[in-house]
């Protein structure tokens, strides 16, 4: 018996184009302001926050900007009359506390200010940071099967750490650097504006404007060189984890020397790419620096010609210089800031790129939430299947799982098996017919309802790299020890967990490469018994057995089928001599079907490929028995 209810879609169904072929949506090259825009709704999430650091950032430019004019007054307070008698001025001259006590408070209120500022808004960009992090990885694993078949996890996790670090660089250098240095080239123009001629303002916005524009026109032209630069440490960074990752196939074929040589040529491109950044840096700096010095003698010679006629005081010579060093020292970083900040977007443009990559099997709108109570019927109508447009793997399969039945497909390699199981897991989506449960078409169906209800024992098993408990209780994560011990008595695994020194708690290694492919397999099967789904997948689930656990497990998994709707894939036809139905699949299409018996007595493929494997059994038995005579 089944319970639909329509529930809100997860997410929308992906574009045709997209669908068929499993590539990225093509699109225009997005500009920085729209990257920027992108960001921005994750920060006004704590508005209130972001609005209140901007006001400590003003007032902490307000008390840097008033210091200068502080000094001035300090300086001018302490200068001696010229014109005075010597006695008379020395006796006028007093110690300016107070501007000595608001001096030092305008230094303090900068770094307070400052500091307010950073811990007001950390909140802001670590949110912003989880929440992006969160909302790819939640992404990624929405995503298709094709799509991680194809990925570089090297070059894929890269892209995701410099994304999610280039949020903590766009605000802290943006909010921290940029804004603070412009609030202040404002505030001071508009002193020099006010209090002395209109030529020291031209000469500041003369150099501004020459400096900015040098530094963006070179920082635009070494953007290739960054560009390059990441892209060829992504590719060194994925050929490392690669060959880490198939440790055991380089060894196998001693080619430490051959993925060394391959490693050290990306890092040789990485070197060369490196240096010429290194040199076009060299270059923008020492421009930079020229015109800062250039526009540095220009006003401090005009002040100077001032002092030496009688219109500006010591103070104002020392306030102009203390105006210019403010301005020019965090200039002196513009470069670097701007070089920091594009990378950042380009890297955080990379990551939402990977957000912005469609589902290629997306739930519809309107997909209702599969419930069963009982063992579902479960049809493949007519299915016809590619995973590239010149390449048909399925043509046209009609096969029905009677509930609560167990149905084995058998056939060569190649010939489509294990894809009718990813097919009813909904990994793809068929390109012709429908697989249905319970009459549903199962591309109607919310995707998390429909796993929560099918258990598959692949072939290939990769397991966590935890302990082995963890791993058996990854079928069901709120399970108790009690019923993982009972899955892996069921799986005939707990025996050899006993014995191992840390039992349960042994650690499997990454993608479980401690334990032999046998104790994989169990692993597999003893946790897919605990989830205890009404819908079991058997990929060559007993391929890595032995002839004498095989049988054993062959007993448990006949035992765990019962009462469900169990869909066997296998290779060894002696495993499926007891399945309600056996197909034969070649080249994608079903030739025959029946009970073990019945195909046998047909004399059709089954029964040859019957007799093929009973001469190999023979052979190796004759063999064995061979060996052990001359032992």
């Amino acid at each position: 018996m089944r319970h639909l209810s329509s529930t809100p879609p997860a997410s929308p169904a992906p574009s045709a184009s997209s669908a068929n072929t499993g590539e990225p949506p093509r699109r225009a090259p997005r500009s920085d302001w729209q990257t920027l825009g992108k960001l921005l709704p994750y920060l006004w999430q704590y508005k209130w926050r972001v609005l209140l650091a901007l006001g400590f950032m003003v007032g902490a430019k307000a008390a840097n900007v008033s210091v200068p004019l502080l000094l001035k007054r300090l300086i001018d307070a302490m200068t001696l009359d010229p014109q005075a008698p010597l006695g008379a001025a020395q006796a006028m001259l007093v110690v300016p506390v107070g501007l000595l006590l608001a001096y030092g408070l305008l230094r303090l209120s900068t770094s307070v200010f400052t500091e307010l500022r950073e811990l007001v808004f950390a909140k802001a960009t670590e949110g912003a940071t989880r929440h992006i992090a969160l909302q790819v990885f939640e992404h990624l694993h929405a995503l298709s099967l094709r799509f991680h078949l194809a990925r570089q996890t090297g070059g894929m996790t890269r892209d995701i750490e410099r994304g999610t670090r280039s949020v903590q660089s766009l605000i802290s250098y943006s909010l921290y650097s940029i804004v603070p240095t412009f609030i202040e080239v404002a505030m001071v123009l508009t002193i020099l504006g006010t209090q002395f001629d209109a030529g020291y303002v031209w000469i500041t916005v003369a150099a501004l404007v020459l400096y900015v524009a040098f530094t963006v026109w070179v920082t635009e032209w070494r953007t290739q060189f960054r560009r390059a630069m990441n892209e060829a440490d992504s590719n060194a960074h994925s050929r490392a984890i690669d060959a880490l990752l198939n440790y055991e196939t380089v060894k196998y074929f001693n080619n430490e020397a051959f993925e060394a040589k391959r490693y050290n040529d990306n890092l040789e491109k990485l070197r060369l790419i490196r240096i010429k950044s290194q040199s076009t840096l060299s270059l923008l700096n020492t421009g930079q620096q020229v015109i800062i010095a250039s526009a540095l003698v220009l006003m401090l010679w005009r002040a100077t010609q001032g002092v030496v006629s009688g219109n500006l005081t010591l103070g104002d010579l020392v306030m102009v210089n203390a105006f210019m060093i403010q301005l020019y020292i965090p200039l002196g970083f513009l470069g670097v800031l701007y070089r920091e900040i594009k990378q950042s977007l380009t890297d955080l443009d990379k990551m939402f790129v990977l957000l912005e990559r469609e589902r290629e099997v997306g739930d519809k709108p309107g997909a209702v939430a599969l419930s069963l109570d009982a063992p579902p019927d479960v049809q493949f109508e007519g299915v016809d299947f590619a995973y590239e447009a010149n390449r048909a793997i399925l043509h046209g399969v009609d096969i029905h799982i009677p509930a609560g039945k167990t149905v084995a497909i058998v056939g060569p390699s190649g010939s489509g098996k294990s894809t009718l199981a990813r097919l009813l897991y909904r990994f793809y989506d068929v390109s012709g017919g429908a697989v249905r449960i319970n009459g549903t078409d199962v591309r109607n169906m919310q995707q998390l309802s429909l796993r929560q209800h099918v258990g598959i024992v692949p072939q290939d098993t990769v397991l966590f790299n935890d302990s082995i408990a963890y791993n058996i209780r990854y079928g069901r994560t709120d399970a108790s020890m009690d019923e993982v011990v009972a899955a892996a008595k069921a799986a005939r695994i707990h025996g050899f967990i006993e014995s191992l020194p840390q039992g349960y708690d042994t650690p499997v290694g990454e993608r479980g490469l401690k334990l032999s492919g046998g104790e994989k397999q169990r692993v597999a099967i003893a946790r897919t018994l605990l989830k205890n789904p009404p819908i079991l997948i058997f990929d060559e689930a007993t391929s890595a057995l032995d002839s004498t656990n095989e049988r054993a497990i062959q007993a448990e998994i006949r035992l765990a089928a019962r009462h469900k709707t169990s869909l066997v894939i296998a290779h060894r036809l002696s495993t499926v001599v007891h399945a309600h139905e056996i197909v034969v699949l070649e080249a994608g299409r079903v030739v025959e079907r029946g009970r073990h018996a019945d195909l046998l007595q047909a004399q059709g493929a089954y029964a040859r490929m019957w007799a093929l494997q009973q001469e190999d059994k023979d052979e190796r038995e004759v063999k064995d028995g061979k060996d052990s005579k001359d032992d």
